[in-house]
């Protein structure tokens, strides 16, 4: 249900359990409704102990919002609040035009800017879950269909079931494609197991599309709009004193994000969950940026990426007009990276950051194997920085010792390899599963 170019009234909701989260309530819903192309001709604001039932907002509440509707010639009402089926039915109802919640217009914005094959499955497996529930709405009367089918009871199905039926088998489809998209996309992230991969995530508009362009020069499209970016993007950085990383662009994050969003971008964010070290990117002169930074760590618990190495990085110092703000947020993240992706302001102690970090993922080894082993001895000094390399006549082994990353050591494992950690200040690691061995 798209409200591109249409005249939108909208409604923000304050409750006990979801406070506004500044002066201006109407804010970011005000960004959504830009970004999905309508415009914005009134807004409503209400503070309620809990939502009514039947309308969400109180009969007076709901008296206003139908004068605005009438008085501004609106299109559509769009809350920055969650409606049930029954409550946008009802709205619909008395306001006389159609409504939309948070969640629908968010998918809205994703089906407008979904380009490729892959996040065009996604967006639709997600509308179509949302909208399942929902068919009521769109078919208050249940007219019968005359006939009916082959094996169908009765005097045939109703529209409402014709429909929960058609949608429900497209859902199958598509959970089907997206699976067989999951695994190629699983299949070729692993592939790069060898590489050192960096992703970048964040609250949506954060700037990491810039950042980006100016780690990498990659020339990615930048929008200052949300959801600017919802297909993943990989380029290399070349990381000072440290060599080559690869580095991805992911779709932004946003607080209450669609779980039937979260879910279908799964295959898309796989570059996040499979990264070594994931670049946590905030927009620093936001007045919410702590809000941002809670909303991003949510939504990678639900991921499963919470447990990963991190670094938090304050982007757009440029743009922050009260140096005291950033002090805070310095405060509060010390181990933080403050840069600007306009100006590059930053870079290079990020870059001694990334390097800190993905350094902690190697290990000082020395590792013991037969002769003949070729494979396990052309794997190390691949990739492995190897800095002496002896042979043992009496037993016919091979003694390498060298800086080996802690990701591949399941690469080198067999029965004639034996692996024994120098750095003792660090634990050793689990004996990696024979099955794997080269």
């Amino acid at each position: 249900m798209s409200v591109a170019a249409e005249r939108a009234v909208l409604v923000s909701v304050a409750l006990p359990d979801r406070p506004w989260l500044s002066d201006d309530p109407c804010d970011e819903i005000r960004g959504l409704t830009d970004a999905a192309g309508a415009t914005v001709v009134a807004e409503l604001t209400q503070k309620r102990h809990e939502v009514q039932l039947a309308t969400y907002i109180g009969t007076g509440k709901l008296g206003e919002l139908t004068e605005l509707v009438q008085s501004t010639d609106a299109d559509v009402v769009i809350f920055d609040n969650d409606l049930s089926p029954a409550q946008a039915r009802n709205l619909e109802k008395v306001v006389g035009v159609k409504v939309l919640d948070r969640s629908e217009l968010i998918l809205d914005i994703f089906a407008t800017r979904a380009q490729t094959v892959e996040s065009r499955l996604q967006v639709e497996l997600a509308q179509l879950e949302y909208s399942l529930p929902r068919l009521k709405q769109m078919w208050t009367h249940l007219s019968r269909q005359k006939g009916g089918g082959i094996g169908l009871r009765g005097p045939g199905e109703t529209q409402l079931e014709s429909d929960r039926r058609l949608v429900g088998g497209r859902i199958r489809d598509l959970k089907a494609k997206l699976t067989e998209v999951q695994a190629r996309k699983e299949r070729e992230v692993k592939s790069r197991a060898g590489e050192h991969t960096v992703s970048l995530v964040g609250y949506t508009n954060a700037g990491k599309s810039h950042l980006m362009n100016t780690l990498t020069k990659a020339g990615v499209h930048v929008k200052n709009q949300l959801f600017s970016t919802l297909d993943t993007r990989t380029r290399q950085w070349h990381v000072r004193d440290w060599g080559r990383v690869l580095l991805s662009d992911t779709v932004g994050f946003i607080r209450e994000l669609p779980h039937h969003l979260v879910a279908s971008f799964k295959a898309t964010l796989s570059e996040a969950r499979h990264a070594k070290l994931l670049l946590h990117v905030v927009d620093a002169s936001n007045p919410q940026a702590e809000e941002h930074i809670r909303a991003v760590n949510e939504v990678l618990k639900e991921l499963g990426c919470d447990a990963k190495q991190t670094v938090l990085v304050l982007n757009k110092i440029d743009k922050v007009t009260d140096q005291s703000v950033l002090k805070v947020l310095e405060a509060h993240h010390p181990r933080a990276v403050a840069v600007s992706g306009l100006t590059g302001e930053g870079v290079g102690l990020l870059e001694d950051a990334v390097m800190e970090a993905l350094a902690a993922e190697f290990a000082d080894a020395e590792v013991v194997t037969d002769a003949g082993n070729g494979k396990v001895l052309a794997f190390l000094n691949a990739h492995a920085e190897v800095y002496r390399q002896e042979f043992r006549d009496e037993s016919n082994e091979v003694v390498v010792r060298c800086h080996l990353p802690r990701h591949l050591l399941h690469h080198i494992a067999g029965p004639t390899v034996r692996v024994r950690f120098l750095d003792r200040d660090r634990p050793a690691a689990p004996p990696p599963p024979l099955s794997e061995a080269v």
